[in-house]
């Protein structure tokens, strides 16, 4: 308490603008992260309808493709420590701007979906290298008083950047319903072909919107100063005290400098050697934090937040309403975080990551419930559709004489038929709606199903040990319906139900995990693995995130949406008891107390 009380005056006097700069260029960091994860989820309605079309784009490849940004961060984040240890803090941060500016155009200009997965995967790159460098860098640079602020900063501007990305997301799907409006007094083909032009104009402009700010992070990074931790590592002492004299007071340079110096000269207990990396000392504060990250996305609210649209659509908000409401999710989220920003200095990390956990809990419990109302009801018609097919297709009018035969006439309202379908081992999913005029027939072709053979998986087949479908086998297997259900389409008070789940699960979110995570990654581990455990823990974390939302869109739709979130409250569930039984409290705490604390 006595040594805080003396820091007080010392910290009012360090350099304040070359601080706020530092801020908000990890604030800036936080902001691409934040749209590496939201920008699809306005563009994915566009996507969808014009790239399945024209490409033959598979629902398991689009949900590639929304997974893809986290594939790529997982990938990145097993070497962000490593490259972070060998070009610096700083030089990482430039590599991943960098990375995302070039994804951009990669994107935006794609004619098919190897360039547009690359694109994505490019993108997901960059957010894995700046999810583990930025809090790695100002955890190092940042005093303890300014560092749990840091970590929240961060979290603000990811939140800000996802509502960035719902902003144009709305602003789009606004500038789609006004077209569609205005060709709808003409004819059927032409309609489609406009609205067609529209679609895919609109998902293009959505990506190019991201270009500014990757700019404005990659040339911003090379204004700020090298790590001094990194630097006297590498004993660089006079760059290391050039750069603690732009964050620190003067009279604290020197002080600062010898601090870090010491556990570079002191060894563990006079002996001359560390520490073994297997001792608890590494381990267990290792292993916390891996499960805090893991547990953290198994809330699902990447995909939440990336399928945010689909979902509602799906409870019953119609086009652009769901849209706004993705919005009002964004915005919350943002809110929230300015409300953990206060508190996870009074409060601490392990209270919030406790009360946000409880409430998540709660709100995808609620959720799980309302999908099993609306889906409760529904027929399945899938014997019906498979008498329906012919060889190796299936092309049948949807008119509103078909609905009512499919439905069985006894629905007032609009309806929903929801079909799984596989060749061999390659499974797709379609959903259409009786008041949507697009979803005039439902076709069904080996090619909507079947993508081409890839060098992955030649590669595995060759050793007898691939988990791919084989496509050779699959251009000779029947269609098979595997299942098909009809239902009345949720009413808006439905979706509107739906949404508030959501909004009280992000509102939770933002409070506990949403920061936490970041100050878990960050301050337990110790000096020693640092980096490359921090590495480690986020791969965990974009691994799990990854799996996630490539399954998502297959198991909604061959199980419904009450599963998914019964099985993310399940994983919340678990989240709460590491946080109430493991999780040590670090509010206050120096990096060097919290790593005495394990040993």
């Amino acid at each position: 308490m006595n040594d805080v009380s003396a820091a007080q005056p010392v910290y009012a006097d360090a350099p304040r603008w070359p601080i706020r700069y530092l801020l908000f260029i990890g604030g800036m960091g936080g902001l691409l992260y934040g749209i590496d994860i939201g920008i699809i989820a306005g563009a994915l309605p566009y996507l969808e309808a014009t790239a399945t079309a024209s490409w033959h784009l598979t629902t398991q490849q689009l949900g590639f493709v929304v997974a893809a940004v986290l594939l790529g961060s997982v990938l990145s984040s097993l070497f962000a420590g490593m490259v972070a240890d060998l070009i610096g803090r700083r030089g990482a941060m430039f590599l991943a701007g960098l990375l995302f500016t070039a994804s951009i155009p990669v994107m935006a200009l794609s004619d098919g979906y190897a360039a547009l997965l690359m694109g994505r995967l490019l993108q997901g790159i960059s957010g894995g290298l700046i999810g583990v460098v930025v809090p790695l860098y100002l955890a190092e640079v940042l005093s303890p008083e300014r560092r749990g602020r840091g970590a929240a900063m961060f979290q603000l501007l990811l939140t800000v950047g996802l509502v960035l990305a719902a902003v144009i997301g709305l602003y789009h799907a606004h500038s789609v319903d006004a077209a569609a409006a205005a060709v709808r007094h003409l004819p059927g083909e032409e309609q489609q072909r406009l609205l067609f032009d529209v679609k895919d104009h609109a998902w293009r402009t959505i990506f190019w919107s991201c270009l500014l700010p990757g700019l404005v992070f990659t040339a911003g990074v090379l204004l700020i100063s090298e790590s001094p931790r990194w630097l006297v590592r590498r004993g660089r002492v006079d760059a290391a005290r050039r750069a603690l004299q732009r964050t620190v007071a003067a009279a604290e340079v020197e002080p600062t400098l010898q601090r870090m110096q010491a556990p570079e000269a002191v060894r563990s207990r006079g002996t001359g050697a560390r520490d073994p990396l297997l001792s608890r000392r590494y381990v267990w504060p290792f292993v916390l934090a891996c499960l805090v990250l893991a547990f953290t996305q198994a809330t699902g609210i990447n995909s939440v937040l990336a399928y945010a649209v689909n979902i509602l659509n799906q409870a019953g908000l119609p086009g652009a309403v769901a849209n706004w409401a993705d919005v009002a999710i964004k915005l919350l989220n943002a809110v929230m975080t300015v409300v953990a920003l206060v508190l996870v200095d009074r409060k601490g990390r392990k209270f919030l990551l406790m009360l946000g956990s409880g409430g998540i809990t709660v709100a995808l419990l609620a959720a799980a419930l309302l999908f099993v109302q609306s889906e409760r009801g529904r027929l399945d018609v899938q014997p019906l559709l498979q008498q329906q097919v012919a060889g190796s297709t299936l092309s049948l009018p949807l008119d509103a004489a078909q609905w009512q035969r499919l439905e069985g006439g006894a629905a007032a309202g609009p309806q929903q038929l929801t079909v799984s379908y596989a060749y061999g081992g390659f499974s797709n999913v379609r959903a259409l709606r009786s008041d949507n005029p697009i979803d005039a027939t439902l076709e069904i072709r080996r090619n909507d199903a079947v993508s081409d053979d890839s060098v992955i998986g030649a590669f595995f087949r060759r050793l007898h040990l691939n988990p791919f479908p084989d496509p050779a086998q699959a251009a000779q297997a029947p269609l098979v319906i595997e299942r098909a259900m009809i239902g009345p389409v949720p009413s808006p008070t439905h979706g509107w139900l739906v949404a508030s789940c959501i909004l009280l699960f992000v509102a939770f979110f933002a409070v506990g995990p949403g920061v936490c995570v970041w100050l878990a990654l960050s301050e337990l581990m110790p000096t020693r693995i640092r980096s490359n455990g921090m590495s480690i823990a986020l791969l965990i974390n974009q691994f799990v995130s990854t799996v996630i939302a490539a399954i998502f869109l297959p198991t909604v739709g061959h199980h419904g949406y009450a599963s998914m979130f019964f099985f993310w409250a399940g994983c919340t569930l678990l989240y709460f008891l590491i946080a109430a039984f493991w999780l040590p409290e670090t509010k206050g705490k120096s990096l060097e107390q919290i790593e005495a604390n394990f040993r």
